[in-house]
């Protein structure tokens, strides 16, 4: 449904550095500045628009009194990966750099992102821990974030690997999708095959179903090792990158990150990224808040 114009807001279309963006500030004056909130939407990179998240955006920055921006980034195959990473990284630093001229304290700015936009949140996070010269991101939320793709197999995967929308084998098919690789590989990599055994020996102290509270893993069952094929690997080498898979993230840059808010929903082939985030987090002194939804769907 297309979203009414809010009387309380105005909003306005701009680039920033090329970037399509739509700003939506409160129209009542503040006696200081506002908060600001940076939305990169869902969408598994191929899906979605500013447009489409029009209602929400309005409803945060009404709602949160914050001058929010909502980022269009350009959608594959049209702009190959990784532009959309890139182009929410513009953003984000053109906001930062120039966030005073819309009327907003540049040390309370968050970034906000479901799903894709998510792994997005995390990634811009992520690259920004070593700049100095921009203000600090005071807190990113990830909701229903996809945040690894080492391991399609953990217990939210074999619990809600039916379940809709996003079943187990559309959420790997889409990500071949975004990537521009040939879909036939999907099998394989579902089953692990293109994770060679150094690399999971390296990530199974991160991504473990052991990490999993025992209160998610009713009717899991460990999966049997699977065959690794070098050519599926070779072809896919960008799932065990950080920019796709930021869980994987080194501690030096996790203990970094600002406060995090990660929302999980119980019937989501995600959950478990979510959840194994929150423990790397905690893990590195970092403060989490989490909310799952019970009854909730990705």
């Amino acid at each position: 449904l297309p979203a009414c114009r809010d009387s309380k807001l105005c909003i306005k279309d701009l680039h920033f550095d090329e970037v399509p963006v739509r700003i939506y500030l409160p129209r009542i004056p503040s006696a200081s500045k506002r908060r600001g909130v940076i939305f990169f939407h869902g969408g598994c990179g191929i899906f979605g628009s500013i447009r489409s998240y029009e209602r929400i955006c309005q409803y945060i920055a009404r709602k949160s009194d914050s001058v929010v921006v909502s980022v269009g980034y350009h959608l594959s195959p049209e702009r190959k990966y990784p532009s959309q990473t890139l182009e929410c990284l513009t953003a984000t630093e053109h906001f930062l750099k120039t966030a005073e001229n819309f009327g907003v304290d540049p040390d309370r700015i968050i970034i906000l992102g479901d799903s894709a936009g998510g792994t997005f949140t995390a990634t811009v996070c992520q690259e920004l821990v070593i700049r100095q010269d921009i203000p600090k991101i005071r807190a990113q939320v990830l909701i229903y974030p996809f945040l690894q793709a080492l391991n399609f197999n953990l217990p939210s995967h074999q619990k809600n690997a039916f379940t809709p929308f996003l079943t187990r084998d559309r959420a790997v098919y889409f990500l071949l999708k975004y990537l521009g690789k040939d879909c036939s590989l999907k099998e394989a990599v579902l089953a692990g095959s293109h994770v060679p055994e150094s690399i999971n020996l390296k990530y199974t102290k991160w991504i473990n179903s052991d990490f999993i509270p025992e209160r998610f893993k009713l009717g899991y069952k460990p999966p049997s090792s699977t065959l690794v094929l070098p050519q599926v690997h070779e072809e896919t080498k960008e799932l065990l990158r950080t920019r796709l898979s930021p869980l994987i993230a080194e501690d030096a840059v996790v203990c970094r990150l600002p406060d995090t808010c990660i929302i999980t929903c119980e019937h989501d082939v995600l959950r478990d990224d979510g959840l194994l985030y929150k423990k790397r987090l905690e893990d590195n002194n970092v403060k989490v808040a989490w909310y799952h939804v019970e009854e909730g769907f990705h």
